[in-house]
């Protein structure tokens, strides 16, 4: 555990031995934090999703670098077929740990098998879709894309939810208790199922018994005795079985064929026609996008091959000016495959003050870019190192931030320079940066850091 505002390892103290600041709150909201993680850990045993994903969210509104509780709420969404919400979890985990971190494997798990996550994908729009079917009250329509969701994500728990209500508004409690019984596989704990199971429960039980025969009724049956036995047929009985059943199965089958024309076979147009434009408009604006950036840099470089054959026609002279743009062209080939590494090995030959025009603006992009990329991977290399505790490291990989951009970060890289170097125990150093440090930032608690180590190394001094 580190102070939340010098970042130095804690004891058992309730105060930092660093900066002297009381942490006896801090540590107890991190220990109940991790109680909440605990709770979950167990109902996430029980199969109580629910409720463990409950007190996750209750775990990371308390401390949000919870870095295992906030990959578990992750898997339990995942599990629940909430794979938006999942990998929107694992991504923030990835960014606050990006060493060593849990949730790149389960991103990369995910995201390995494209066709998978894109049909995960289509079951949320597929979901959204019944949901808008329900709010036009089409019903049928609403039912029936809830079963093509379900047989792709079969543990999505909310679709099973509103395939349930949708059964009980028609009075299908039976079939209702079946979709219900699926979503309590699930997550055994979920209290909105429960409260469907009970009100489905209460339909069922409260169901009549069978009407007794009403005095019409019995007027109209006939009753005679054959032998021991007692016959009863109705007064005015005539058998029509064989034409009835006919009857009933062409008015079924034109019904059904009505309904599959106006109802289901529009519908299904419809969104194939919809999915099919958007596919249609996006494949469009990447290859418009594409072609421009092709066009762009294809002019870029029959500039830069006009100059070569310019200079390959000079005389000797111009060798030098020919090796040069070369090395550019070569940079900017590794730079269009956004290989920054290559491009900066291959511009470490080249000479900005003899190139002039597009080849001085096209060097001076690759310059900033490549400079910026390797500013960034240092500083965060740096941070990475300090707070594992590798403060050699850490100076290794700041010094040369710092001595580019003190202010860089908004004056974390100076500080966590200076803190290395203080940790180090080579106060001479770390007293150089606490002072620019005063200067930058003042008003800061880094600055207040600062000036806490220069009282205590000058009052060591005297």
């Amino acid at each position: 555990m580190e102070c939340m505002k010098c970042g130095a390892a804690l004891g058992r103290e309730d105060y930092c031995p660093a900066c002297g600041t009381n942490v006896k709150v801090y540590k107890r909201i991190i220990c109940t934090s991790n109680q909440y993680y605990n709770e979950a850990l167990k109902l996430a045993r029980q199969r109580d999703l629910s409720g463990a994903a409950e007190c996750l969210r209750r775990s990371l509104k308390l401390y949000k670098l919870n870095i295992a509780a906030r990959n578990l709420l992750g898997l339990i969404y995942f599990e629940m077929g909430e794979t938006v919400d999942a990998i929107g979890e694992w991504v923030i985990s990835r960014s606050l740990m990006p060493e060593d971190s849990l949730a790149e494997k389960y991103l990369s798990a995910v995201q390995s098998n494209g066709s998978k996550l894109e049909a995960l994908n289509q079951t949320i729009k597929k979901y959204n879709q019944a949901l808008l079917y329900c709010r036009q009250d089409s019903k049928d329509l609403a039912t029936i894309q809830l079963k093509k969701v379900l047989s792709m994500n079969p543990r999505l728990v909310k679709g099973h939810q509103l395939l349930a209500l949708l059964y009980m508004e028609e009075g299908k409690y039976e079939q209702a208790r079946k979709a219900l019984n699926n979503a309590q596989k699930i997550d055994a704990g979920n209290r909105t199922t429960f409260r469907y199971l009970q009100e489905v429960n209460e339909h069922v039980k409260g169901e009549q018994p069978a009407r007794k025969e009403s005095r019409k009724e019995k007027e109209d049956l006939v009753a005679y005795r054959s032998g021991n036995e007692t016959i009863i047929h109705p007064a005015n009985f005539k058998d029509r079985s064989a034409l009835g059943t006919i009857l009933n199965i062409v008015v079924g089958v034109v019904i059904g064929a009505l309904i599959t024309w106006f109802l289901i076979v529009p519908s299904m147009r419809q969104d194939a026609a919809g999915e099919t434009n958007q596919a249609v408009r996006e494949a469009n604006d990447a290859i418009s996008t594409k072609n421009q950036t092709i066009k762009t840099l294809e002019e870029q470089v029959k500039e830069l091959k006009s100059q070569v054959k310019k200079l390959e026609g000079g005389k000797e002279e111009n060798q030098a000016s020919l090796e040069l743009y070369e090395k550019l062209l070569a940079a900017f080939d590794a730079f269009s495959q956004g290989n920054m590494e290559e491009t900066g090995k291959a511009l470490e030959g080249v000479e900005p003050s003899d190139l002039s025009g597009k080849a001085a603006e096209l060097y001076q992009k690759m310059t900033t870019q490549v400079d910026e990329g390797m500013m960034a991977t240092l500083y965060q290399e740096g941070e990475a190192a300090y707070k594992r505790y590798n403060y050699e490291e850490a100076v290794q990989k700041l010094q040369p931030v710092v001595d580019t951009d003190e202010n860089y970060q908004e004056g974390y890289a100076i500080y966590y320079l200076a803190q290395a170097y203080r940790r180090l125990e080579q106060p001479e150093q770390a007293l150089i940066y606490y002072q620019r440090i005063l200067e930058l930032l003042p008003g800061t608690q880094r600055a207040r850091t600062a000036e806490q180590f220069i009282q205590e190394y000058q009052a060591a001094q005297q």
